[in-house]
């Protein structure tokens, strides 16, 4: 079990979002919002389609209106979306990012003792395998606010749906049970993909 949840942690981490760090007017008061307690067990946020949304400003319904939209929409600041757990996109105040469209992105660290904030940033954060996924962001056509799905204008990524949802109900922030035998082969699976270098 301690060898599967290194992998979580260590796969988690090496696929999703990244980006760069811009000192603005009143960012320090307002980075002190967004910390580590900002994110939880990523099964406990709204499930979309394949991802989970938040608000971190209480304003969930719209977030959540926004992500189920059929033809795009603005998200409203304090929006969370995680594909997997160790990596998030937070909306911050409009204004606060204009290259990211007022998004922050975040790696995070994630254990069974809560989560630590590896980087966080704009445009220029890398992560721990070298994808910085602003590049890949930026490609959603402007209806999608910079989310990406498979129809948003974003090139795919390498990583089977399965493998996905096994990462989600592996979080060890949720205290999930062992994980099945299919989640168990897809993990595995994506060892075999991230020890491949593709």
């Amino acid at each position: 079990m301690k060898t599967l949840a290194a992998l979580v942690s260590a796969t988690t981490l090496g696929i999703g979002v990244a980006v760069l760090f811009s000192a603005g007017p009143g960012e320090a008061a307002d980075a002190n919002l967004i910390d580590a307690t900002s994110f939880r067990c990523i099964t406990s946020l709204t499930p979309v389609r394949q991802f989970y949304v938040d608000n971190l400003r209480g304003d969930l319904a719209a977030t959540v209106a926004a992500a189920r939209s059929a033809t795009g929409a603005v998200y409203p600041p304090g929006s969370v979306i995680q594909l997997i757990p160790g990596e998030a996109m937070v909306k911050r105040e409009k204004g606060f990012s204009p290259a990211t469209r007022d998004w922050e992105f975040f790696e995070l660290d994630v254990s069974e003792n809560g989560t630590q904030i590896r980087k966080r940033g704009f445009a220029d954060v890398v992560n721990r395998f070298g994808g910085n996924c602003f590049a890949c962001h930026i490609a959603a056509r402007p209806e999608w606010d910079l989310v990406c799905e498979s129809d948003h204008g974003c090139g795919p990524i390498p990583v089977a749906r399965a493998m996905i949802a096994a990462l989600q109900r592996t979080d060890p922030r949720c205290h999930h049970p062992a994980p099945s035998p299919e989640d168990a082969a897809a993990l595995r699976q994506l060892q075999q993909l991230l020890g491949s270098g593709k």
